[in-house]
């Protein structure tokens, strides 16, 4: 074999590894933009992701380019390929296996460890090390070739997801629903790395449970099978190493962000979400503020019966989104760039406008959490039960991707 031969070889051999493992991250980039604002105009027209919720956005160049906290936009997840006309993100697809043979289709999206998400292109949660608890995080070994093998954890993705609306108006609770992939009880997308010389805990989503690679390659162009697939799947390519996944549009601190929702524990807010029920997300931790020592998780913020109306500018909430077919427009609390506590872990808060809020036309499209704690002290924002506005137990895993703004 002579030398270019040898070249071609290990050239064809690293293209793999680099698809398959996540070392792309150096060259993902947004793709997509949509249409440039005019000159020296510091907006634009919004993608058609966001329309109607959003007309108007943030224009490049920005402030962010020259530090991330001023104003957007903002690549959080660095080895992302953003279209935000189609509201979707494309990541490196990754191949591991259970230790009982079984392979396992996932992504990784977030690392306790600061240094290792820069590396991977991953977005850094400290946080995340205190959901080392009961089955909240599974553990994982990495072989010499780089392969993960989980010790436990499976996913039935072949349930038809289906939500049947409440009566209008008020068309939450839903009066049907099923999740369309469920966890078995060691599930959990949080992964503890065994043989790794510094503790680290991966946010790791399983996308495909035991389906070969020629099956998967049939989606590349797109027509994912939801009965083989998570359901944010949009397209899936083990050939060349990726997977476009559905994005949700929501808010944080007044600023539009994009999110993954690939989780939740509880069967209903799964179903909302379009995400995979994992029951062993019930033993993260719950219930402390926000940046208490063993606190894993975060705030998110969702409207029952918030103003509705696909074309109000003011839409938002459930009430809205079940039957017209958009996010619900969840606010989040802290992301990198704005706060110090972000977590891809959120805690569920939901929340209902009071009737006096109604009569008197406060009701609006709220994007601050701080906004919400006002609304909520000034009594027009209560919890479903109209008691207190508070956690109830939901656990939702949403890595963030995009600052919008």
């Amino acid at each position: 074999m002579d030398i270019r031969r040898h070249l071609l070889v290990a050239a064809s051999a690293v293209a793999l590894a680099l698809g398959l493992y996540g070392a792309s991250a150096l060259k993902a980039e947004v793709v997509v933009r949509g249409i440039e604002g005019k000159p020296l105009d510091e907006v634009r027209p919004a993608p058609t992701f966001f329309r109607p919720d959003l007309s108007i956005i943030t224009a490049q160049p920005s402030p962010s380019e020259v530090n991330p906290s001023f104003l957007g936009p903002v690549l959080l997840m660095k080895q992302a390929q953003v279209d935000l006309e189609k509201g979707t993100a494309k990541l490196p697809l990754r191949k591991g296996r259970l230790r009982s043979g079984e392979t396992i289709w996932f992504v990784v999206t977030d690392a306790t460890d600061e240094n290792l998400a820069n590396l991977h292109g991953l977005v850094y949660s400290p946080k995340l090390a205190y959901a080392l608890r009961g089955k909240a995080t599974r553990e994982a070994s990495i072989d010499a070739d780089g392969t993960f093998v989980f010790d436990a954890g499976k996913v039935d993705f072949s349930p038809e997801r289906g939500v049947t609306p409440g009566a209008a108006p008020n068309f939450f609770p839903p009066k049907d629903f099923q999740p369309g992939s469920v966890g078995d009880a060691d599930y959990s997308p949080l992964v503890h790395i065994r043989n790794a010389s510094k503790d680290v805990i991966f946010n790791a989503p399983m996308l495909a449970f035991n389906v070969g690679e020629e099956k998967l390659n049939e989606f590349c162009n797109g027509n994912a099978d939801h009965r083989l697939l998570e359901d944010k799947v949009v397209a899936i390519c083990p050939r060349d190493g990726t997977v476009t996944l559905a994005l949700t549009l929501g808010f944080t601190f007044g600023k539009p962000i994009l999110y993954l929702s690939t989780e939740a524990n509880d069967p209903l807010v799964a179903t909302l979400e379009g995400a995979t029920y994992a029951p062993a997300l019930k033993d993260v931790p719950f219930a402390l503020e926000d940046a208490s020592p063993g606190e894993s998780a975060e705030r998110i913020y969702v409207f029952a019966n918030g103003p509705t109306g696909r074309d109000n500018p003011q839409r938002q909430g459930l009430d809205s989104a079940l039957p017209d077919g958009r996010g619900p427009l969840n606010v989040l609390g802290g992301i990198p760039t704005i706060n110090l506590d972000y977590s891809p872990l959120w805690r569920l808060f939901p929340a209902k406008w009071t009737a006096a809020a109604i009569e008197h036309g406060y009701r609006s499209r709220l994007t601050d959490a701080v906004e919400i704690r006002d609304f909520q002290a000034k009594g027009f924002l209560t919890g479903l039960d109209d008691h207190e506005l508070r956690p109830v137990g939901f656990i939702v895993n949403c890595p963030v991707v995009y600052r919008v703004n």
